[in-house]
């Protein structure tokens, strides 16, 4: 080799060493820019975190107020307020709870109204664009202006506290992280806002038009049985089940099943059988379900329990009161614990963040609490349009309305459309055919939260009341959604009403279970159940009235509530914890809650069993799963096997009984009886429904337990598969800890999965992220001991020592002080003072 060939080698050599240094020094820069970066955002993060976090000691000048308010906070940071008037107690309230919770209060309007878009991006426009077809908005604005005065001042007021927090902050350059990370600011709250939280409840409780579209396709592949004389759709959609116990009957109370030939069909139904149609309905609850929990999972009814025990049945010799409504969970939670004073006005429990006083509490006097009572409050008409017009029921032709919508979508194009409206009643009713784009009929909504007239929030006379005749008084001209209440007084009073409005149809008073014909004028709403004609009752000789959403009207009541009852099986529980015992206290209340006993469960173990060991070859795992079961005593504990394989059975046995007849559209069934339409099935084994496939149903209920098995993920160890290893529970922030990045950068975590005890079916329910949204337990005779638990906390500020404290206790199912002035658990530690 030459020298020039070696120095040019040599030359080469050191240029690539020298590159190399390069990179090495560029890549160690950049690793070193990148952490500074992290670290630099962490710490903008935390310190805005903790920058909005709220004041709470000292003093703080507010305009607004007319005297000064004292604010506070125990261990849980639940706020006492104290206030000489009931004016500026309201105020005070929107003010702290905006500290607390202002993020979550823009987000509740923005998705009642289809704004959210605007701050989320493209991702929202179908939510937003379902949003605006239902029109809450315009409702609001048509009801608010009509609503009782002293219930709007209160909203007024309400707004003022709320608006006085936000400036505050805002000034402060310390509004909540949220919105520094989105990039936008919140627009002031009015009135109308608190408006639209409460019709976001509503939304949540008393949307059924999903229901009844996929129940009219249901109707459709049937009609070829039911035209044969088969009552399918009978067996699929029952009125009533063994297992009833409403609150008026002392036992159990059947009624028939609905007539098809009264189900309201309409002639076009047979175009709804096309596979792209049912697409459509499955996408359009798709879009629903994040804020309707019912569409979330086949058991996630909106639901919850309520019962009330009177004082010859307790301890104290006064009664109890307990409430646990199941709603879909969020962080932060739905609820906002709160103590309120002024004078004589007391009252603690549970807020909604953006509405004034309490939903569910306890004053000096009197308990209550709620349950939705799933009450059909939503009618579909098919209108006849024609051009710009549209036929009314009376015959005439009317020129359709037109609302302008334009959905503003952050880093994309806005998207405008119109909505069309008809009218029932002189209510403007939205045509929703465009959300289903194979839908060919204009079919329309109505829905109370429609009729302006009826909006009202009486809570401040609720919280006031002084026994239970004035409690009740206080719902009389309330309107949605329509609630079971149970309540106890310190008179040794406990009762049971539904409160809300819920319409006459027609004539004969049929409910339309489907979209129903405009032209005969049949289903036209011709006003509203009576108030003293609810269901109802006061001091039940047996001493307990309880509901958990199923159904609460006996044999032969007068007036249609729904067709369409919750499953039987809590309520059922309830009743039997309850009955006949006696010195009852408030921690046998708190036992009934966490009860896991799953009869519907119980009875398919014992089924289970009985296939297997009656059938003709089971396999070894078949056999292994049979003893499991065979020992087992129906509760759904975290660590049952048993709880697997049941859960497993149940899930894999509903499509092979419903393919063969409704084919891949089966998911469309979905009837809140449906875990009791299959219970009977598998104990009265109807050969109509047993698969041509299977020789009986022994075989083919050991069939499902195997695709159950098998499609679950069952481990190798059969016992190992513990119900408590698949059916958790994971709480995270829906920005800091649904954002990868945000959560690993600033370490904030939620709950993580957990294992969870109880299921759709229990008392405890459990079922995805659907569950006791909080549990109270009131004693008439020491209010001051009472008790609430939330999931997470008051706080939506993951930098807050209340944000996620109340975890721990909710989760073994212990309780939480409630506090309540004078009661050794209302320990202030911070204290501020709110001056004028």
């Amino acid at each position: 080799m030459s020298t020039t060939q070696t120095t040019t080698d040599s030359g080469h050599l050191q240029r690539r060493r020298r590159a190399l240094h390069r990179t090495a020094t560029g890549a160690a820069v950049l690793v070193v820019l990148l952490l500074a970066a992290a670290l630099g955002a962490r710490l903008w993060l935390s310190h805005a975190l903790r920058a909005s976090l709220p004041q709470t000691d000292g003093s703080l000048r507010l305009q607004g107020l007319a005297s000064p308010v004292t604010v506070e906070r125990d261990a849980h940071g639940i706020p006492h307020i104290l206030a000489e008037s009931v004016d500026d107690l309201v105020f005070a309230q929107g003010f702290v709870t905006a500290g607390d919770r202002l993020w979550q209060m823009d987000m509740l309007r923005r998705h009642v109204t289809g704004r959210l878009a605007e701050v989320l991006g493209s991702d929202m426009v179908e939510h937003d664009r379902t949003q605006r077809y239902l029109q809450l908005r315009q409702a609001a604005a048509r009801a608010l202006p009509l609503m009782d005065p002293a219930e709007r001042h209160q909203l007024d007021r309400y707004a003022d506290g709320v608006n006085v927090q936000m400036d505050l902050l805002r000034a402060g350059g310390h509004l909540p992280a949220e919105f520094r990370v989105l990039g936008y600011e919140p627009e002031r709250w009015t009135a109308m806002d608190s408006l639209l939280v409460e019709f976001a409840m509503t939304e949540d409780l008393s949307t059924v038009y999903p229901s009844k579209l996929d129940r009219e396709a249901v109707e459709t592949l049937l009609a070829g049985h039911t035209s044969r004389g088969e009552d399918l759709l009978g067996d699929l959609y029952p009125v009533t089940t063994l297992r009833d116990h409403p609150p008026l009957a002392g036992a159990a109370a059947v009624a028939n099943r609905p007539n098809p030939d009264d189900l309201g069909e309409d002639d076009e139904v047979t175009q709804l059988a096309s596979p792209s149609h049912v697409q459509d309905l499955l996408d359009a609850k798709a879009v629903l379900a994040p804020f309707v929990g019912s569409l979330q999972c086949g058991e996630c009814q909106a639901g919850s329990n309520n019962w009330a025990v009177s004082g010859a049945h307790t301890q104290s010799g006064k009664p109890l009161v307990a409430n646990d409504p199941h709603l879909s969970l969020t962080v932060p939670g739905i609820w906002y614990t709160v103590e309120l004073e002024s004078g004589s006005f007391h009252a603690s429990g549970a807020a909604i963040p953006g509405l004034p006083f309490l939903v569910i509490g306890h004053n000096q006097h009197v308990a209550w609490g709620f349950t939705n009572s799933t009450a059909d409050v939503q009618d579909l008409y098919v209108e006849q349009v024609s051009g710009n017009h549209y036929r009314g029921a009376d015959g005439a032709t009317y020129p359709l309305e037109h609302d302008h919508e334009t959905i503003r979508v952050k880093r994309g194009k806005s998207v405008s459309f119109d909505v069309l409206l008809t009218s029932h009643g002189g209510v403007p009713t939205p045509i929703l055919s465009p959300l289903y784009p194979h839908e060919t009929r204009s079919v329309a909504l109505r829905w109370p939260v429609y009729e302006a007239a009826i909006a009202s929030l009486p809570m401040y006379r609720v919280c006031s009341a002084e026994d239970g005749a004035a409690l009740l008084e206080a719902f009389r001209n309330y309107g949605a959604p329509a609630q079971n209440l149970v309540w106890g007084d310190d008179r040794g009073h406990i009762g049971y009403h539904l409160v809300g409005r819920i319409p006459l149809r027609g004539a004969d008073g049929q409910s339309g279970l489907t979209p129903v014909p405009v032209n005969t004028g049949t289903y036209e709403w011709t006003g509203w159940i009576p108030y003293d004609a609810l269901p109802q009752v006061t001091d039940p000789e047996d001493g307990v009235v309880a509901t958990a959403n199923a159904r609460t009207t006996p044999t032969g009541y007068p007036y249609g509530i729904t067709l369409d009852w919750a499953a039987p099986y809590r309520n059922e529980r309830i009743w039997k914890l309850l009955e006949g015992r006696n010195a009852l206290t408030a921690a046998d209340m708190l036992a009934v809650q966490n009860d896991t006993f799953s009869a519907l469960d119980k009875v398919y173990a014992e089924h289970i069993v009985s296939a297997v060991d009656h059938a003709e070859s089971p396999t070894r795992r078949e056999r292994e799963a049979a003893d499991i079961l065979r020992k087992w005593d129906g509760h759904i504990t975290a660590d049952s096997t048993a709880a697997s394989l049941t859960a497993a059975t149940r899930r894999a046995l509903l499509p092979m009984v419903l393919q063969p007849k409704l084919g891949s559209s089966w998911d469309l069934y979905g009837a809140g009886n449906s875990s009791y339409v299959l219970e009977r099935m598998i104990e009265t084994q109807p050969s109509q429904w047993l698969p041509e496939q299977f020789a009986d149903w022994n075989a083919l209920l050991t069939a499902a337990l195997d695709r159950g098995m098998k499609d679950n993920g069952a481990t190798a160890e059969l016992r190992d598969w513990t119900w408590g290893s698949w059916h958790t529970l994971d709480l995270e922030h829906p920005v800091f800890g649904a954002i990868p990045w945000l959560r690993a950068l600033l370490g904030i975590g939620g709950t993580g999965a957990q294992p969870m005890p109880g299921s759709g079916v229990t008392v405890r329910a459990s079922n995805g992220k659907h569950s006791a949204s909080m549990r109270f337990i009131a004693d008439l005779a020491e209010p001051t001991k009472d008790s609430l638990s939330l999931p997470m906390g008051e706080s939506g500020n993951p930098a807050s020592p209340w944000f996620m404290d109340g975890w721990s206790t909710w989760y073994r199912g212990q309780r939480q002080d409630l506090p309540f002035a004078g009661s050794a658990n209302s320990v202030s530690l911070h204290r501020m003072v709110l001056t004028p």
